[in-house]
């Protein structure tokens, strides 16, 4: 059986793969806090500030894709390990890997955590 935050996971990468910015916002909850522990200059809160970031990626790499590599569930807690692939507009490719770790409450994801 499918866990609900792991489905809340797979739906964010379809909805970066359509670059559907709606449905990729629909994943988050209105008070959505994104932390970035390694780089906190660039957390940020709020849904319209999540369609910023991600309207610029969609803009940016017009072929934007997302594999989900792998995943796991602790509790409330979503592990997902990501490779972002696509060509940005000036032709210069775009390769990213990453993990993020997520808080998912009612179908939405409502944080990233302060991880110490």
């Amino acid at each position: 059986m499918k866990s609900n935050q792991i489905a809340v996971i797979e739906r964010l990468q379809q909805a970066q793969n359509a670059q559907d910015l709606e449905a990729l916002l629909a994943c988050f909850a209105p008070n959505f806090q994104g932390n970035h522990p390694l780089h906190p200059e660039r957390g940020f809160e709020g849904i319209e500030n999540a369609r910023k970031n991600w309207s610029g990626i969609f803009h940016a790499i017009p072929d934007f894709h997302s594999e989900l590599l792998c995943s796991a569930v602790e509790g409330d807690t979503a592990w997902a390990e990501w490779y972002w692939f696509g060509t940005h507009r000036d032709g210069t490719q775009f390769n990213m890997r990453g993990v993020s770790i997520v808080g998912v409450q009612a179908d939405q994801i409502e944080c990233i955590p302060n991880l110490r």
